[in-house]
């Protein structure tokens, strides 16, 4: 494998005049026009979170520290594609880290190695982004869309607002109102980005304990910027450590392993909370942090990603993009399309292939709503519930076909915004109804369910959850857990909103 990463990495030296070139002179290669299948929206799987050899090492012997090409990723950009398009991925997002001056990072050799990568994998659609040093909080994923001012508008934010870019290092950029800063600036770009929380609460350091990124902080985001700030990252990466564990020297395996349980290295050197079922605490817990904000009316989505750096199979602790986890999008296959998917929160995300469709919907007698969705209703209306979920009819990356045992609608009230900026409980979220799956069945076809709402009182929301397991809620994932066993599915919510009868 590392032979084939560097005679791609000569391959790129040699077709992109890499060590000279610079982003003003291949920009024109921002708008190719590419053909892309399908002309009517289907689901396409995507990684919103993967690094690249521009994730660079530093050299701090030297005022300003040097970067160091490959120093914390290892492949290049073109090599990340070519991996997810052949784990079924049909677009990508470059999320490389910040540091000092890591804009011209960006700018002069990261942005045109993404520019031959569109042109080398045509097949995966490719967005800029990066892995925010977000002042006064944990990283956050920031995503382009596709335009041509789509590198200064990143080199802008970077420069101006990453905590980590300056030298020396200035307080002053690590603080909540530079975030706040930050986000205005990206509400008055023509074409605003979007901000997911990254790795939420792997710092946290017990249940409800959260660390550097906390509730009041992403409600204050959502209350500025709603359309840029939408979400968290439901299943965080680096979910491949035990599968490398007997590659790892000695030397580095006690950075990840830590103390215990270091899946997603959760609970290990950051924090003391691992995941659950694969899955941040804010996602997994039923009446808990995401119920809490989606209990306010928030349009708030959850996503997944590998978070790739490098390999299990070359030492680290990652998947492939695709190769685990996939966040899938209901979009017509080109970047526009896909960008706005993602904003409207046209989402459901799964590990391990579990499912590779869902179809979920309300309706009443003549209005129908999918994930991402509002239905109004009238009080005192039914509303009907349907779902259909598809196993894919090939085996996953390991080689499995894993079968869903079980299907958990979670419904909870959607009331008016609460006092408590910190809150992160819902208790009216509760599990609605568990549909138990039967073994017989075919695989690719789809499996359905459905349930009725009676006499509808107030404004909620459904979501979603599936699982090979038996788990009536997922627990606290065990060091060493092999990924493959322990399975989930997650979609975003619907929406139902009372019209209140006039008199």
């Amino acid at each position: 494998m590392k032979d084939i990463v560097r005679s791609l990495g000569i391959w790129l030296f040699a077709l992109s005049g890499h060590a000279a070139e610079t982003a003003e002179s291949t920009q024109l290669s921002a708008g190719l026009p590419i053909m892309y299948a399908g002309d009517s929206p289907q689901w396409l799987a995507g990684d919103h979170h993967i690094h690249s050899r521009y994730s660079v090492g530093w050299d701090n012997d030297t005022d300003p520290p040097t970067p160091i090409l490959g120093g914390d990723a290892i492949y290049p950009i073109a090599m990340n594609a070519a991996m997810a398009r052949r784990h079924g991925i049909d677009w990508m997002v470059t999320t490389d880290h910040g540091g000092p001056s890591h804009s011209k990072v960006h700018l002069n050799h990261a942005y045109p190695e993404l520019l031959e990568s569109r042109i080398a994998v045509p097949e995966v659609i490719q967005f800029l982004g990066m892995e925010f040093d977000t002042p006064a909080a944990d990283h956050t994923s920031l995503i382009f869309p596709q335009t041509d001012a789509e590198i200064q508008d990143l080199v802008e934010i970077e420069a101006k607002f990453n905590s980590r870019e300056p030298w020396p290092a200035d307080p002053l950029k690590n603080t909540p109102r530079q975030m706040l800063s930050a986000l205005v600036a990206m509400k008055e770009l023509p074409a605003p980005p979007l901000l997911i929380a990254h790795h939420p609460s792997r710092s946290a350091t017990a249940l409800g304990k959260f660390g550097k990124t906390t509730p009041s902080e992403m409600r204050s985001w959502n209350d500025l910027a709603p359309k840029i700030a939408i979400g968290m990252e439901g299943a965080p990466g680096h979910q491949a450590i035990a599968q490398s564990r007997t590659r790892f020297e000695p030397s580095k395996l006690s950075q990840f392993l830590g103390k215990s349980r270091p899946r997603g290295i959760y609970g290990s050197a950051l924090g003391g909370y691992p995941t659950m079922g694969g899955f941040d605490q804010m996602t997994a817990v039923v009446g808990g942090f995401w119920d809490s904000m989606l209990g306010e009316g928030r349009r708030w989505w959850i996503t997944a990603n590998s978070d790739s750096h490098t390999h299990w199979s070359d030492g680290g602790a990652d998947f492939w993009p695709g190769e685990y986890s996939k966040t899938y999008v209901y979009a017509l296959k080109t970047p526009a399309s896909i960008f706005a998917a993602l904003r409207a929160g046209q989402i459901f995300v799964v590990t391990g292939d579990l499912i590779s469709s869902l179809d979920f919907k309300v309706s009443t007698a003549n209005r129908i709503a999918s994930i991402g969705q509002s239905l109004t209703v009238q009080e005192g209306e039914d509303v009907n519930i349907y779902i259909g979920i598809v196993e894919p009819t090939l085996a996953n990356a390991a080689g499995f076909s894993p079968k869903v045992r079980r299907v958990d609608l979670i419904r909870g009230d959607v009331q008016s915004a609460i006092s408590e900026a910190d809150h992160d409980a819902l208790p009216r979220a509760t599990v609605e109804k568990r549909f138990n799956l039967s073994e017989r069945r075919k695989r690719g076809e789809p499996i359905t369910m459905s349930l009725t709402i009676k006499n509808i009182q107030k404004s909620f929301y459904i979501r979603l959850r599936g699982t090979n397991t038996d788990e009536k809620e997922p627990v606290e994932d065990p060091d060493g857990e092999d990924p493959w066993s322990d399975l989930w599915f997650y979609s975003n919510p619907i929406f139902v909103e009372i019209e209140k009868v006039k008199a």
